[in-house]
């Protein structure tokens, strides 16, 4: 009998990852803590404040991050700083990223809200294949 597409990873392309969520919203963080679950992968978070994103990274292993922008006690640049240079991100935002984040942080990828938590799951499986 011919093996599942998801016993063979083809459907689960983040399988095994830990993959911190930081979104304030809580529809957006629920439709990625969904995705990045049925991508195979253990959700750290969600976290929905800098604090707790921080937190979370002084406690937990984390392979890769899908970011918010702008949280309710400030931007996201703490939380970059913060993830270990391994770690794979992607940003997810509605207004960009500010331009003094992007200074210090001009490789990450950005991706304009609404996207679809598909499409930030291939982009963050495809950086960890690297």
């Amino acid at each position: 009998m011919p093996a599942s597409p998801a016993s063979t990873g083809a459907t689960r392309p983040l399988s095994g990852a830990r993959i911190l969520v930081v979104e304030d919203e809580p529809f957006i963080a629920f439709d990625l803590q969904m995705a990045v679950e049925d991508s195979g992968a253990i959700v750290v978070g969600p976290a929905s404040t800098i604090a707790e994103a921080l937190d979370l990274i002084g406690r937990e292993a984390i392979d890769g991050a899908i970011l918010d922008v702008n949280l309710p006690d400030g931007t996201i640049g703490p939380v970059l700083d913060a993830l270990p240079k391994r770690v794979s991100v992607v940003v997810q935002t509605g207004v960009g990223l500010p331009p003094e984040i992007r200074a210090v942080h001009p490789d990450v990828p950005v991706f304009s809200k609404p996207t679809a938590a598909e499409t930030l799951i291939r982009r963050m499986a495809s950086a960890l294949k690297q």
